[in-house]
């Protein structure tokens, strides 16, 4: 059979039983065995189970529900609460005042969560009721929330990392390094943002709130300090050389526990069920990864990633063009499927266009999150939508349409990224070479 009549049998009962709401990870375990049935005599049942049990018998995954565990816990405190009060008083003079608090809150949960969702939910259950009673604009609150959760993918411990770094065989570590300078960029986009914007439309602000003494504000910092001391134990101990990313996550769970049980949230209802939903998250994605393998598999069968590859150095597509396409086809398929779906589903065909071209995979992975992150913004499968429209009980577009500004700094990232390369392999290449 041709490739692209496999191919578009392949599309089709993908797109087919994605529509019919079958899971992601069944869909893709179904596409590879119709792959595997039309295209090779191996026994298809025999191909799914060896493939299954080599996906996730991997040491590097075992960090991913570590990490999955300690941002439920952390959701369950008061760190969250005490991070808002422990900023607030900070910015005051800065345009756009406790709207940043949005931005910088989801930066740190993103540094101790990595989960876009978890961090959407842990800063929009305490940052909106505060906006809206202080008489901020309310698409300019949920906007800046829906935008800067995303730094949930992007800032270390990120879980689709990890996902990528395994799908990829590349070293964690080295991603999660070369993720903190593009994590810090973005932000500092929807700072600059958000502070342009407040210039603007002042008429849009409340009144500034009054002035706070200096010392007052040290000692509201002291809060800052439980949260802060976590990032450090996390990322510290795999920058320092201490701990690989999987023990470093078992370090934060047990530095999430101790956190917990000081400040008296942990009880034995709490624990059973931050682990419950932990257990549950965790499941999900390794089943996604399962099934994503058997289509890898299945892939490499059909001789289509070869194709892809043999194709793109044929027409001679410059980096720049490549990459213009892979954002517009994130884009448009971040519209249908969540970002650890489209990682795990693609892998396998861009990566050999992605080598063709001479771009580098440490690189790529970064680039390919940015893009991912757009994503949980776009409707009508947008998880961070979702998350917002249960705290705001909007409309999911209308809550799009309040994050566009947001999106846009997304594409003003990427098109960074890809014109100063150096942004995401700096870090990793000073680093690692001492």
């Amino acid at each position: 059979m041709e490739l692209a009549s496999i191919s578009l049998i392949l599309g089709v009962v993908l797109l087919v039983l994605l529509a019919a709401g079958l899971w992601v990870a069944l869909a893709l375990m179904v596409a590879g065995l119709t792959a595997i049935f039309l295209m090779v005599s191996v026994p298809p049942g025999a191909v799914m189970a060896t493939t299954v049990w080599g996906s996730i018998n991997s040491w590097d995954l075992v960090a991913l529900p570590m990490f999955i565990w300690m941002g439920e816990i952390l959701f369950r405190t008061r760190l969250a609460e005490d991070m808002f009060a422990g900023l607030a008083p900070w910015m005051r003079r800065l345009p756009g005042r406790l709207l940043h608090v949005n931005i910088l809150g989801c930066a740190i949960v993103a540094a101790v969560s990595g989960s876009s969702a978890a961090t959407t939910a842990t800063i929009g259950r305490m940052s909106l009721p505060e906006l809206r009673r202080r008489g901020y604009d309310e698409r300019m609150a949920i906007g800046s929330l829906a935008g800067s959760g995303t730094l949930g993918l992007l800032i270390p411990p990120s879980i689709i990392l990890i996902v990528y770094g395994a799908a990829t065989e590349q070293s964690i570590a080295r991603l999660f390094i070369a993720g903190i300078l593009p994590g810090v960029m973005l932000a500092v986009l929807f700072m600059g943002y958000t502070a342009v914007w407040a210039l603007i439309n002042r008429r849009r602000m409340p009144e500034p709130d009054p002035r706070v003494p200096y010392l007052e504000r040290l000692w509201q910092t002291r809060r800052l300090f439980p949260i802060l001391a976590l990032i450090a134990g996390v990322i510290g101990s795999i920058y320092g050389g201490f701990a690989s990313p999987t023990e470093a996550a078992v370090v934060g769970v047990a530095l999430s526990l101790l956190l917990s049980w000081l400040s008296g949230t942990l009880s034995r209802a709490t624990f059973l069920e931050a682990l419950r939903n932990a257990s549950r998250t965790s499941c999900m994605i390794i089943l996604i990864l399962a099934g994503a393998s058997v289509l890898t598999v299945a892939m490499g069968y059909t001789g289509i990633p070869r194709a892809l590859a043999l194709f793109i150095a044929e027409q001679g597509f410059s980096p720049y063009a490549l990459l213009a396409a892979l954002t517009l086809f994130f884009v448009v398929l971040g519209c249908f499927l969540d970002g650890i779906s489209i990682v795990v589903l693609t892998a396998s065909v861009i990566l050999p266009m992605v080598e063709a071209a001479g771009l580098d995979i440490i690189w790529f992975g970064i680039y390919l999150v940015l893009v991912v992150e757009m994503s949980q913004i776009t409707p009508p499968v947008g998880f961070n939508l979702f998350v917002i429209q249960g705290l705001t009980g909007h409309n999911i577009l209308k809550v799009a349409a309040m994050t566009l500004p947001f999106f846009l700094m997304m594409i003003v990232a990427v098109v960074l990224i890809v014109l100063f390369p150096q942004l995401a392999l700096w870090l990793p290449q000073t680093m690692l070479a001492r």
